[in-house]
This record gives C-alpha cells, sequence and structure tokens, in this order.
C-alpha cells in the first residue's frame, strides 16, 4: 500500500474544493444557479461529501480539525460570495426588464 504525504492529502483535498468552485462558477451564467434546486442539490451532495473526505482525514491525523475547518470555511465562504454575486446580477437585470416595461 501506497503512504500518502499530509501534502499530498490536503492537495486533493483542495482540489476537490476547487471542482465545486468550478461547478458553480460554470453555471453562474445560467439561471439554473439562482432557480434550480436540482443543482442546489448537487452542490449540497459535493459539500457533503468534501466534508466526509475531510473528517476522514482528520480521523486518519492527516489533517487537523482547525485546517480540516478552514478547507470547508474557505469553501463556503466562496460558494456564498458567488451566490450572492449571482442574485445581484439577476436582481439588475430584473430592474432593467422592469424599468423597459413601465416606459
Amino acid at each position: 500500500m501506497k503512504e500518502v504525504s499530509r501534502e499530498h492529502a490536503v492537495e486533493l483535498l483542495q482540489n476537490e474544493a476547487q471542482r465545486i468552485r468550478r461547478l458553480i462558477a460554470n453555471q453562474k451564467n445560467s439561471l439554473c444557479v439562482a432557480h434550480c434546486k436540482a443543482f442546489e442539490e448537487v452542490v449540497d451532495t459535493q459539500m457533503y461529501g468534501l466534508s466526509r473526505q475531510v473528517a476522514y482525514a482528520i480521523q486518519l491525523g492527516i489533517l487537523d480539525s482547525t485546517e480540516g475547518q478552514q478547507i470547508l470555511s474557505d469553501l463556503e465562504k466562496n460558494l456564498d460570495l458567488l451566490y450572492q454575486e449571482v442574485y445581484k446580477e439577476q436582481h439588475v437585470a430584473e430592474q432593467k426588464d422592469e424599468d423597459i416595461t413601465l416606459k
């Protein structure tokens, strides 16, 4: 069995977090982010999976609890900012549509 270094494990977890960020970013220009329950469930499932991977790495002693929680916290903050940006852009677009309709 191949031994896994701490650095390699952290890199794998960071890559997984980045993959989830890309998943959201790729849908950013789509209404699906704002209106699609299925997409939200996919993101929730991905986040849950990552949280289990982090928990496993902590149990193995590869990560300490603080570092593991930081990976998840950073991703959650990043996703929250992305969602805020999408909703803000959508609100601006709706305002423009409303202004055009009123004219």
